[in-house]
């Protein structure tokens, strides 16, 4: 296997620094808002958590209530904080692998702000009773011309600034996921808003198209930005490259191939064209495929590194991520599967699945490459190891009680219920009291975690961050690491081919 060298020479180092000081400003701006955004997504989550099993929670106020906490909580989790974790890293990796400092730092800012403009307007529309009903697209529907056009300014400096690197024969993989995910975006979005919201379609049809549109969202949005992230930091951070690199752009083809038919399962048994249904739940089970290939290969590149794993924030989010793409991916097959669809089609586990997709994949996978790069464009070192700790086990408790509680536990047996016809619709109802309960305990503890995480990346934002030239690691001895830590900044080495 060809290996390019580790040792940084002086260009490279002053190359990179350059890179990370143009785009401190969007970076951070991205990454603090949308943990702002995070933060207003988790407090609305536990509320409607509660309505679920205490409708007088809060009193009246219509503006609060479950039909309206619940849609704005999840539109604030999509748009306010995954779509701007995206971008950032999105932003900074393009840069960094292309090795291109910004020029133009400006038109993100500027597109930032218009894009928290349209989240902030949405946001209040489905509280004051404007959404539009379509589970992932409840904003009014005059918001997303908004977002449409504040992704685009986005997404066309991101195409702009991809470069293969000289000397190199093919761009590197990360490099393929960020591009293919600018490309998919805006195609997801443009044709599931003209479709549902502009054009005049029957109403089921718009029910399956809002189907395959939030799975479309998942798979080729959130899945291609996560797994770029995590090929990238597991490269960084071990000093190696991938382990496969046939297997990465294998996962990559099989992603891109079987996705986009997924997601019409949503409406199994409605009355539109049966192949429809039965095609969208095959690609749903085979969407496991590419998922399992990329999450082995990014487990098997951190393979024999137990020491670094355990003591790199970045390294442990990323492979905590990991582990939940591949239960998504186990998940997205049993969910899909017609024989399950009778039971969970209309229980907690559609719900299951997208906090499992967004919060215990993909956010994983954020977190790690911000503890990464927050740092770098900085020019700080985090402040406190202990609240990095409980950012992580708090994330990884709620996640577990979410998946069990809501989506394993929960779902079913409220499906059998449902199923029961015997017995009262009340009981089926009843039946999830236990699991809503649980729900809002995984809700309350990953807002617990998120809380510290928003005010440590304030303090990195304001560059109140300690000067060290060490990184944070979860134990105190810097010297096993070499003289750059468990998280020294190595050249990339994803790309060598075997």
């Amino acid at each position: 296997m060809s290996t390019q060298s580790n040792a940084p020479t002086t260009e490279d180092i002053e190359l990179r620094s350059e890179i990370d000081r143009s785009l401190r400003h969007p970076v951070m701006f991205f990454f603090t808002s949308g943990a702002a955004w995070l933060a207003v997504s988790l407090v609305l989550g536990i509320i409607a958590s509660i309505k679920t099993h205490n409708p007088a929670f809060l009193g009246e106020g219509s503006f609060i209530q479950y039909g309206r906490a619940f849609p704005a909580h999840i539109n604030a989790l999509v748009y306010g904080w995954g779509a701007q974790a995206a971008f950032g890293v999105m932003i900074w990796l393009m840069a960094r692998l292309s090795r291109q400092p910004s020029r133009n730092t400006g038109t993100l800012l500027v597109a930032g702000h218009a894009w928290n403009l349209a989240v902030i307007i949405g946001t209040l529309g489905i509280l004051s009773g404007h959404g539009t009903g379509k589970h992932w697209m409840e904003f009014p529907t005059f918001v997303w011309p908004l977002l449409l056009a504040s992704y685009a300014a986005i997404a066309i400096w991101v195409v702009i600034s991809f470069r293969v690197r000289r000397g190199d024969d093919a761009a590197y993989i990360s490099q393929w996921y960020i591009l293919a995910a600018c490309i998919w975006f805006p195609w997801i979005f443009l044709t599931a808003n003209l479709y549902v919201n502009v054009f005049d379609v029957h109403p089921l049809m718009a029910a399956a198209i809002n189907g395959w549109y939030r799975q479309a969202m998942v798979l080729l949005f959130f899945v291609p930005i996560g797994i770029a992230s995590a090929y990238y930091i597991t490269a960084k951070i071990t000093a190696r490259a991938v382990y496969n690199y046939s297997y990465s752009a294998g996962g990559f083809w099989a992603l891109a191939i079987i996705a986009p038919w997924a997601g019409f399962h949503a409406v199994m048994g409605a009355p539109i064209p049966m192949f429809l249904q039965y095609t969208g739940a095959a690609a749903s089970m085979l969407a496991a495929v590419p998922l399992i290939f990329a999450g082995v290969n990014v487990l098997k590149t951190t393979a024999g590194n137990s020491e670094t794993l355990a003591h790199s924030p970045s390294l442990r989010f990323t492979v905590a991520g990991i582990f939940g793409m591949i239960a998504l991916a186990v998940l997205g097959v049993i969910l899909a599967h017609p024989d399950a669809i009778r039971y969970s089609q209309f229980s907690l586990a559609g719900y299951g699945y997208d906090i499992l997709a967004l919060y215990g994949f993909f956010s994983m996978c954020m977190f790690g490459a911000i503890y990464f790069i927050v740092p770098r464009v900085t020019r700080r070192e985090w402040l406190s190891r202990r609240l990095i700790r409980t950012h992580f086990w708090f994330s990884v408790y709620g996640v577990l009680l979410i998946l069990v509680f809501c989506t394993l536990l929960g779902s079913f047996q409220q499906g059998a219920a449902q199923e029961n016809f015997n017995q009262p619709w009340k009981q089926a109802v009843n039946s999830t009291y236990p699991y809503a309960v649980g729900t809002t305990f995984a809700w309350v503890a990953i807002l617990w975690a998120n809380i510290f995480f928003f005010i440590h990346l304030t303090l990195m934002w304001l560059r109140l961050g300690r000067r060290s030239s060490h990184p944070t690691l979860l134990n105190r001895d810097h010297s096993a690491f070499g003289p750059h830590g468990a998280e020294g900044d190595i050249d990339e080495l994803e790309n060598a081919k075997a």
